[in-house]
């Protein structure tokens, strides 16, 4: 791992917890919708938001 200051170490948190909510966000956006295609285009994006998430914990191990 790349050594981070305490300011880098905190934005990456910050990002970590952003992209977290807005793929709650987006599920919850998806279970609500009765149209398919933008049923879908939440869950993409959901799917989206996880994934980089994902990317920024693999990047603080």
């Amino acid at each position: 791992m790349a050594q981070l200051n305490q300011q880098e170490l905190q934005n990456v948190r910050h990002l970590i917890f952003s992209h977290e909510t807005a793929a709650q966000k987006l599920k919850t956006y998806a279970q609500q919708c009765q149209d398919p295609q933008i049923k879908q285009m939440f869950q993409q994006a959901a799917q989206q938001a996880e994934n980089t998430k994902q990317k920024f914990i693999q990047f603080l191990q």
